[in-house]
């Protein structure tokens, strides 16, 4: 069996300087115990979730050396699996909070969209960051 190949990555030079990485992921759909009010009860509903994380500025190689993106999907899926949330406010929090664990990650953006939750809309959610 071989070893998968070492990724070089491209030189910069000495006119470029390395200033960050984002790693991402948009579009997360996920079905959760979500709601204040009573008819949201005992239900789940729908949430689009986007994550953006900005790390320094850091020479990716290998996995180990970013922020693999299904820790972020694994992140949201726990806490969708902790059990009834009632605000999606709350929920964002709590996965920032969560994406900022690493502390490679210097700043979280997320941003949560709960389809059907307002008539008329497309969608109804919250957006926020943190950062060190």
């Amino acid at each position: 069996m071989s070893s998968s190949p070492t990724v070089t990555p491209f030189p910069l030079g000495d006119a470029f300087q390395r200033e960050g990485l984002s790693v991402f992921v948009r579009g997360l759909r996920l079905d959760v115990g979500i709601g204040v009010y009573d008819h949201e009860q005992g239900r789940l509903q729908t949430l689009v979730i986007d994550v953006t994380l900005e790390m320094g500025p850091v020479v990716v190689e290998h996995l180990a050396d970013t922020i693999n993106y299904e820790t972020v999907a694994a992140a949201a899926r726990a806490i969708a699996a902790a059990g009834h949330v009632g605000l999606v406010e709350t929920f964002a929090e709590r996965l920032a909070v969560a994406c900022l664990d690493d502390p490679r990650v210097r700043r979280v953006a997320v941003r949560i969209e709960k389809p059907g939750a307002l008539d008329g809309a497309e969608a109804a959610g919250c957006a926020l960051a943190f950062s060190r």
